[in-house]
C-alpha cells in the first residue's frame, strides 16, 4: 500500500526530463517534512545537529519558518502537486488572519506545527548531542525575532489562491482584506531594522533582503489587484512597491563593488558586506535577467563568498564567530542566477556538483564543509532539497526536445 501511494504520487508530477531521480527524491522527501493535519511545512526532521564541528550552531528546525515554507510550497507547485500547497495555504490562512486580528501583534518569522507562536528555547544538558557535540536545543527563539522579509514570505505563499484555478478554495475579498494589512505593514518596515534573513542574534540592522521581500509584498500585491481587475489598488500597491524599489536601488547599491549589498545603512554610508540571499533578486524579479546589477552582484557574491564549490551565507563574524561551512541553498542560488544570466553551461557543472554531494539516499542536510565535503547542519533540509528541483527545472532540457 506504501509503495503504491508513492508510486501514484510521483505519476502526477511534472517533473523535468533530466535528473528525475534527484527530483524525486527530494519530492518525496518534501512532502514528508509536511504536517497534514495542519498544512505545516518543517524545515527539518531534526534538533541541533551542529551547522560546523563544535562550533555551538545547534538549533532546533522542527517548526515552520515561513520563509522556508514559502519556497518549498513554490517547489512543488511547479512540479503539479496542489495537495499540500493547499494544505500549507490553509495553515497560512490561519496565521494571516492572527495577525491581521491583532495588529500590534508583529508577523513572526516561525510557528509550531499547529500555529503556536510562542516556541520558548531550552538546553538539555541531559543529552549528549550528536557525537557529543552540544548543546541539544529544543524550541527556537527566532520566534521572538523581527525579521521583516516574513510578511513578504506570507503574501508571496498566499498569492497562489488568487490564480491557480486548480484550487478549491480561491482567494477571495476577505483573504486580501488580510493581505493588504500585511502589506501595509510591510511598507511600513521596509527600512526598519531587524535580524534578517540570517537571524542574527547579537544585532540589527536594515537589511537588503528583508527589503526586499517588503518589495515583493507590495509588487504582489499589485499584481493581485490587477489580476482582479481592481485599477485603484493596483495603483496603490505599486506606488507602494515603487518607494521600496526607489530605497533599495539608492542605500543598497555599491558602485565600487559593482553589486547590491547586505545592509542600507542611513545618512548616505555604504555597506560593502555581501549576503548571498541577494543571489535572488532576479528569482523575485526584481532585477531583470538582463539588467548588468544582477550580473555585477553574481560576479562580487561569487569572488567575496566562494569556498571552493561552495557559497557562504556572508563572510563577516557574527554571534559566534566567522562562519565555518557553507550553507547549500546559497550555492543552489548561485546556480539559478547563472543561469537567469545566460551562463547555463556554468550553471550546469555547479549543479553537477551539488547532486555529487548528496548522502547514499540522495538527501542533503543544510551545511556542507567546502574541504571535505562533509555535510553538516539538521537533515534533512528543505531549503537544500528546494534547490535541487528548483534547480533540475531550470537548466533541464525540454521534453519536447530530448527525444
Amino acid at each position: 500500500q506504501t509503495l503504491t501511494y508513492w508510486r501514484r504520487w510521483v505519476r502526477n508530477l511534472a517533473i523535468p526530463f533530466e535528473w528525475q531521480e534527484a527530483v524525486i527524491r527530494a519530492a518525496i522527501t518534501l512532502k514528508l517534512n509536511t504536517f497534514d493535519d495542519t498544512g505545516a511545512v518543517i524545515a527539518a526532521l531534526t534538533t541541533s545537529i551542529p551547522e560546523a564541528r563544535d562550533s555551538g550552531r545547534n538549533w532546533d528546525y522542527r517548526y515552520c519558518w515561513l520563509r522556508d515554507a514559502y519556497f518549498v510550497i513554490n517547489a512543488l507547485n511547479r512540479l503539479g502537486s496542489t495537495g499540500s500547497m493547499e494544505r500549507y495555504l490553509r495553515y497560512l490562512e490561519g496565521i494571516v488572519a492572527d495577525a491581521g486580528a491583532q495588529a500590534e501583534l508583529p508577523l513572526q518569522p516561525v510557528y509550531g506545527l499547529s500555529g503556536q507562536a510562542q516556541l520558548d528555547e531550552h538546553e538539555q544538558p541531559a543529552l549528549r548531542g550528536f557525537r557529543g557535540m552540544g548543546p541539544v536545543r529544543t524550541g527556537n527563539l527566532a520566534y521572538a525575532q523581527r525579521q521583516h522579509d516574513a510578511y513578504g514570505a506570507a503574501i508571496l505563499g498566499v498569492a497562489h489562491a488568487f490564480f491557480d484555478a486548480r484550487l478549491d478554495r480561491p482567494g477571495d475579498d476577505a483573504l486580501l482584506a488580510e493581505l493588504e494589512r500585511l502589506g501595509e505593514r510591510a511598507f511600513a518596515l521596509h527600512d526598519v531594522p531587524d535580524a534578517g534573513i540570517w537571524e542574527f542574534r547579537g544585532r540589527t540592522a536594515v537589511h537588503t533582503f528583508s527589503a526586499l521581500m517588503c518589495w515583493a509584498a507590495c509588487d504582489r500585491l499589485a499584481r493581485i489587484a490587477t489580476h482582479r481587475g481592481d485599477a485603484a489598488r493596483a495603483a496603490h500597491w505599486r506606488d507602494r512597491a515603487g518607494t521600496v524599489r526607489a530605497a533599495i536601488e539608492a542605500r543598497a547599491w555599491n558602485p565600487a563593488l559593482n553589486a547590491f549589498v547586505a545592509e542600507m545603512p542611513p545618512d548616505g554610508a555604504r555597506s560593502d558586506m555581501l549576503d548571498a540571499s541577494l543571489l535572488l533578486m532576479g528569482e523575485l524579479d526584481f532585477l531583470r535577467a538582463d539588467d548588468p546589477r544582477l550580473a555585477g552582484t553574481v560576479r562580487a557574491i561569487e569572488r567575496q563568498l566562494r569556498r571552493g564549490d561552495f557559497l557562504l551565507r556572508y563572510d563577516r563574524a557574527d554571534d559566534f564567530g566567522l562562519p565555518e561551512t557553507a550553507f547549500l541553498v546559497c550555492t543552489f542560488w548561485w546556480v539559478q542566477a547563472l543561469a537567469l544570466i545566460g551562463e547555463r553551461g556554468r550553471a550546469r557543472e555547479e549543479f553537477e556538483r551539488l547532486l555529487a554531494c548528496r548522502n547514499r539516499f540522495g538527501l542533503l542536510s543544510e551545511d556542507i564543509d567546502a574541504a571535505s565535503g562533509e555535510l553538516w547542519g539538521n537533515y534533512p533540509q528543505t531549503y537544500s532539497l528546494v534547490g535541487i528541483i528548483v534547480c533540475a527545472m531550470r537548466l533541464s532540457r525540454r521534453w519536447d526536445d530530448a527525444f
